[in-house]
């Protein structure tokens, strides 16, 4: 895993030696994504300039160094990733070739090979990995920009604003783009409502003007730097191509087109679902348990973390290297469901106790590790547990995006149930019902919930009923379906027009990727369109970049099974009944688990990865919170409404309502802004 930079000038405004320096303070900005080495190249004829750092991971000697050359001089690339089958690539590319001279192992170097003999979009339809890329042709002077199917490896480019020019640049972290001398970029309104609303900034946005992130599945092309500045972001609806002053940016891998195709070829039988997924899984897992380092795996003890360990312990006879976290309040702590998967399985387990101390110290250092306002405050459990992974590994593999492909989060389960029982009732009652439901203290509903609780199988019971009921509630206020109930649902702020103040010029249509048009013949149920919508939006934008800077922010790599895009489209074919049944998520993958690991050690309610935020925003982060939300503060800085945000914050601290996860996203935007300051 690493991290790289770049920068592609209009015309040659700087020397050699400016170039230089600049390219190597850009690419150092980066240096915890990849501690082991640093390597930088400019092309003699063109002002264009990369800049790498390395995390020694697959070849770990001298002839894995980056930027890389092909061998007939052709490619120079920046490679931020792994490709888990490039030795297979490797003897299929010496079967058409003989005459190939290796100078090492490394994938970086498989690559470049493919894109001389098959071309570009040929290798990449070969790949079977997690990328980002940078390569400079240099035959055509065309520099292209791509992107990983499903986004696990980030990558932002745009125009740095100098107050004197406009500079293209790129790279893994924006970081790097301040890190350019004379970065005044202004901060972008839109991607600031955009972020009230989500709690992250998605794509294609980024939190500063006229930088964006570009799209899972994409290549961006160009023989030049465009002269000009786009007036909007660059979005990739319906798969169609964008061109702006020869710049093209194309979809090289459609998920619409899969998911369409895959509906047609649904599978009948649920033991068949099941075989093929565990076969594929086994050799996924097989795949990415490659490497030339020290290798381990998170391990939660839910569904999706306990099957992955579970099937990479059955392939080894030494015991794999297991992590998880455990906090001192109770009701958060899931420590003891990863030790009792770990103890049957017989890992070597680690487990690193959290205080509250210990979280409120990182807080400070979340706008450095995140580079724009990123408000999942599971950020911080993540965080920790790469950390303990660091001490024994350098790459760990996840369960993340089990929920997406195969139903697991709550909203599946409840959603539909609820709108089966109030889809009949006028609008006016669902309003009244909603702001009742909402008005029952959280603590009284938490209560209620544990007398549930010991009534049910630990299976069936409810985790943090009244944080459940209180936000679903809210959005009974204002729906009318049950898909306007989902994207309610993945909502924090429902009307960030009146939070965020508007700029002298305006705003412009926002983009939003689940209003984008759905697969064609597909997602006929609402559980698989919300599965869907996930996954082109929550999982790259909150999931994967969460876990991404959390771990890199450890000089860890993490890998995730459950993308290799063959598991993926093999989960399309899976039908809905063989996914969820009632109130249970993930059956096809419960059959696979339950061969390892005795189905007690399991059933529970899903809880998730969280912290005690409500308690601690009214406890120990209060003075910090009211500095970070003084209204003379908020007014002069002119970015947020100063008298809804310390109405939410005397509502909250009252017990009348709670707003937790609103007040982190303001706290967070407002440390991320104080964090410009410093720098």
């Amino acid at each position: 895993m690493c991290g790289y930079a770049g920068f592609y000038l209009n015309h040659k405004s700087m020397s050699q030696g400016e170039m230089e320096k600049t390219i190597t303070k850009m690419a150092n900005s980066l240096e915890h994504r990849g501690p082991d080495d640093l390597g930088i190249w400019l092309d003699s004829n063109k002002p264009i300039a990369f800049g790498h750092r390395r995390l020694s991971i697959v070849d770990i000697s001298a002839s894995g160094h980056q930027p890389m050359t092909s061998s007939n001089n052709k490619y120079v690339m920046a490679f931020n990733g792994e490709i888990y089958n490039h030795t297979q690539l490797r003897k299929e590319l010496d079967s058409i070739n003989s005459g190939l001279n290796w100078n090492g192992h490394s994938d970086t170097e498989t690559l470049l090979a493919g894109f001389e003999i098959w071309g570009i979009k040929k290798t990449l339809a070969k790949i079977v990995g997690m990328f980002s890329i940078a390569l400079w042709e240099g035959e055509s002077n065309t520099l292209h920009l791509i992107r990983d199917r499903f986004g696990e490896k980030p990558l932002y480019y745009g125009w740095i604003n100098t107050g004197q020019e406009k500079v293209f640049a790129f790279g893994s972290e924006l970081k790097a783009f301040r890190a350019y001398p004379g970065f005044q970029n202004n901060i972008s309104r839109d991607a600031l409502k955009q972020y009230f609303k989500y709690m992250y900034v998605p794509a294609p946005y980024s939190i500063f003007e006229g930088i964006y992130k570009l799209e899972p599945g994409c290549i961006l092309s160009m023989n030049e730097p465009p002269k000009g500045e786009p007036t909007h972001s660059f979005h990739m609806q319906d798969d169609e191509s964008i061109c702006f002053d020869g710049l093209k940016i194309s979809k090289w891998y459609r998920f619409k087109e899969v998911v369409s195709k895959c509906a047609n070829e649904q599978i009948k039988d649920e033991h068949e679902a099941s075989e093929l997924l565990e076969a594929q899984l086994n050799e996924t897992i097989q795949m990415q348990s490659l490497a030339d380092v020290p290798l381990g795996a998170f391990l939660s003890g839910g569904v999706d973390s306990s099957a992955i360990v579970a099937l990479m312990q059955n392939q080894r006879t030494d015991p794999i290297k297991t992590f998880t976290i455990g906090f001192e309040e109770t009701q958060f702590d899931e420590s003891k469901y990863a030790q009792a998967v770990a103890s049957h399985l017989k890992t070597d387990h680690h487990e690193m106790r959290v205080t509250s101390n210990d979280a409120l110290s990182l807080i400070p250092k979340l706008p450095e590790l995140y580079d724009e306002p990123f408000a999942d405050s599971s950020q911080i459990p993540t965080y920790f547990v790469s950390q303990a992974a660091k001490q024994e590994v350098t790459v760990s593999l996840s369960g993340d995006a089990g929920d997406e492909l195969f139903g697991g989060y709550n909203r599946y389960l409840m959603a539909p149930a609820l709108w089966k029982k109030i889809n009949w009732m006028p609008f006016p009652a669902r309003k009244f019902i909603g702001n009742s439901l909402h008005n029952i203290p959280i603590p009284l509903w938490d209560k209620i919930g544990d007398y549930y609780n010991l009534l049910r199988s630990e299976s069936k019971g409810v985790a943090r009923l009244g944080d459940k009921i209180t936000k679903t509630a809210l959005r009974l206020q204002n729906v009318d379906s049950l898909d306007a109930l989902y994207k309610s649902l993945v909502c924090e702020w429902p009307n960030t027009d009146v939070l965020v103040k508007n700029s002298p010029n305006g705003s412009s249509a926002l983009i939003n990727l689940i209003e984008d048009s759905l697969p064609h013949g597909a997602l006929e149920d609402p559980e698989s369109r919300m599965m869907y919508w996930d996954t082109i939006s929550y999982l790259p934008d909150d999931i994967l970049c969460k876990v991404d800077r959390a771990a890199m922010g450890n000089s860890l790599e993490t890998r995730v099974p459950f993308l290799d895009h063959r598991v993926v489209e093999l989960a399309q074919r899976i039908p809905l009944q063989f996914k969820i049944q009632g109130n249970v998520g993930k059956l096809v993958l419960r059959n696979i688990l339950y061969k390892y690991v005795p189905q007690s050690l399991i059933d529970r309610p899903k809880a998730g990865f969280g912290i005690p935020l409500g308690e601690w925003l009214r406890g120990p982060l209060r003075p910090w919170v009211e500095q970070l939300i003084d209204s003379e503060r908020l007014d002069r800085e002119g970015y947020l409404e100063s008298r809804l945000v310390n109405q939410v914050w005397n509502e909250h601290l009252s017990g009348k309502r709670d707003w937790s996860f609103r007040l982190w996203s303001v706290v967070i935007f407002q440390q991320w802004l104080e964090s410009l300051t410093e720098t």
